[in-house]
Order: C-alpha cells, then sequence, then structure tokens
C-alpha cells in the first residue's frame, strides 16, 4: 500500500472515531457499523494492513435507523474518497485526501470534527 493510501485511511480511521465520540457524547445517538471492506471478510490467511476494518458505518437514532452514513472507497479503487450522506436525502458529501493538508478535505476546505459534530446536531436537532 502506498504511503498516500495509509494517510488516507488513517484520516478515515480518525473520522470513524470522532463519529464513535458523537455517539459517546449524545443520549439516542449510536455509532453503528454497516459493512467491513471486502478485502477484511476474504483476506483468508493474509495479513491485514488497514487501520480498521469498518469500511461503512452510521450514526442512528435510539432504534437503530441510520441517521448520517459514511462510507470509504476500497483498497482497489482508483480514486479514493469517503462520502458523507445524510440518510434520508439526495444531498451528500465527497471527501478526499490532501497531503498538503494531511485531512480529509471537502474541495479545498479541511473536514474537521467540528464539522462532522455541527452536521450531527442538525441531523439529530441538537440545539446548542
Amino acid at each position: 500500500m502506498s504511503e498516500q493510501d495509509k494517510a488516507f485511511y488513517s484520516a478515515w480511521k480518525q473520522l470513524l472515531d470522532w463519529m464513535k465520540d458523537y455517539a459517546s457524547a449524545h443520549d439516542g445517538v449510536i455509532f453503528e457499523k454497516e459493512a467491513d471492506f471486502p478485502d477484511y471478510i476474504y483476506r483468508m490467511e493474509r495479513a491485514y494492513d488497514l487501520p480498521t476494518t469498518i469500511m461503512s458505518a452510521s450514526l442512528s437514532d435510539a432504534e437503530g435507523n441510520p441517521v448520517l452514513l459514511i462510507s470509504v472507497s476500497p483498497r482497489h479503487s482508483l480514486f479514493k474518497e469517503v462520502t458523507v450522506h445524510p440518510f434520508e436525502s439526495h444531498i451528500y458529501r465527497k471527501l478526499k485526501y490532501s497531503p498538503e493538508k494531511n485531512a480529509l478535505v471537502e474541495s479545498k476546505r479541511v473536514f474537521s470534527k467540528e464539522m462532522l459534530d455541527n452536521l450531527a446536531d442538525d441531523l439529530f436537532g441538537v440545539h446548542a
């Protein structure tokens, strides 16, 4: 795996950690793994070198209904990206890895923990 791919999947792992933090901090919000990477499922005897097994995850309501779904491109994809998709919406965001900023970005803007928290607050109706 290239150094840029390692950095991309490390940034993905960080985004998953932010989602877990959000769920831990808010009553009625659940972090759920939706899918594993295919190369984890079919790894057989090979070593597994991605920082997480999770390929798709959601922040769900207390009944387990996804509210915010986030997924990442598999290792074999030429163009790697993260999709941030409010579940019952036609609008979604695409994040790519920026080596210059060492982070996931939307266009040139770094996608931060604060941005994720604000989006989740809007979707879950949390008012400060």
